[in-house]
């Protein structure tokens, strides 16, 4: 029992609940935008993801050990799980565990795309996803490795996630879902960035080079700063490119917390170890928080009577 507590914590279940959440985003807006509601297609979409979401988190587990044992103050968020660092269960079984979960959402993909008949693209957006996920950390990619982890993981997470639910219930892509996700991209890199300071010096001492390593955490800082204006100045060219507005005013609701966050990071919170796991836990929540707001818009949207 104390191996089997162990390997699920190597798998950090607890974000588990942000695929399901934007993977219903995608979903819903697929509904809202006039499609039928496929139960198959749902089933075996939030297979494929929670299955591309497990291989990510086991994947780099396994190749982040190095910068994890050198990281001296793993937090609840960031640092890993510890427990390949501290040899409770052998690296190897996060690496099977991984290619697994890997042959999985390839299962689930096909599946979808043979059996379901999702549609052409079906594999493709997996495909991408799998391999953004899985070159996260693992070579050759080793995309976190070099600069590039935070624009992946917002890509990966908060993009291709909701992309993907809508395209399995619409059948097709447009430019609403694009429109709604690039908030929540936004954010997810601040998150990033935000996650990586706490990490900086034990991925340095490991060789692994984030955006960090290259901007130095105070223009890393800057950068963190400007996404985020342009995450709620864009909002007036979204609403002319079509977003509608109830989704709009659902992120504004979320925005004095968002501005209470960048106010914080803006007064030099990031330089103090102490405030590291607030930090990192209150850009966890603000991103559960946004996409809740617009997936509750979105189905305000779609329950509303003709």
């Amino acid at each position: 029992m104390r191996k089997l507590y162990y390997f699920i914590r190597l798998g950090r279940p607890i974000f588990l609940g942000g695929g399901f959440m934007l993977f219903g985003l995608g979903a819903i807006m697929a509904l809202y935008s006039g499609a039928s509601i496929n139960l198959a297609t749902l089933l075996w979409g939030q297979i494929a993801v929670t299955a591309t979401q497990l291989m990510v988190h086991y994947s780099n587990e396994y190749f982040d050990m190095a910068a994890d044992r050198e990281n001296p103050r793993p937090l609840r968020w960031t640092g890993g799980s510890q427990v390949l660092v501290k040899g409770v269960i052998r690296p190897e079984v996060a690496l099977f565990t991984a290619i697994g979960l890997a042959a999985v959402a390839l299962f689930a993909g096909l599946w979808l795309f043979l059996v379901v008949g999702s549609g052409p693209y079906t594999l493709p957006l997996l495909l991408v996803a799998i391999t953004l996920g899985w070159g996260y950390s693992a070579p050759p990619l080793k995309l976190n490795q070099r600069g590039l982890g935070e624009i992946t993981g917002a890509v990966m997470t908060t993009g291709l996630t909701p992309l993907f639910g809508y395209y399995l219930q619409a059948g097709h892509l447009e430019l609403l879902p694009f429109l709604a996700i690039f908030p929540l991209c936004c954010w997810q890199f601040e998150v990033l960035l935000t996650l990586n300071i706490p990490d900086a010096e034990g991925d340095a001492a490991a060789g692994k080079h984030t955006l960090i390593y290259y901007l130095g955490q105070p223009r890393a800082v800057h950068l963190y700063l400007f996404v985020l204006v342009l995450q709620y100045g864009s909002l007036p060219v979204l609403l002319l490119l079509g977003l509608p507005s109830t989704v709009a005013m659902a992120l504004l609701a979320v925005l004095p917390f968002v501005a209470w966050q960048g106010w914080r990071m803006a007064r030099g919170a990031w330089r103090d170890p102490r405030n590291w796991d607030s930090l990192a836990f209150w850009g966890f929540g603000l991103l559960v928080l946004l996409t809740l707001a617009e997936l509750t818009a979105f189905l305000a949207l779609w329950l509303r009577p003709n």
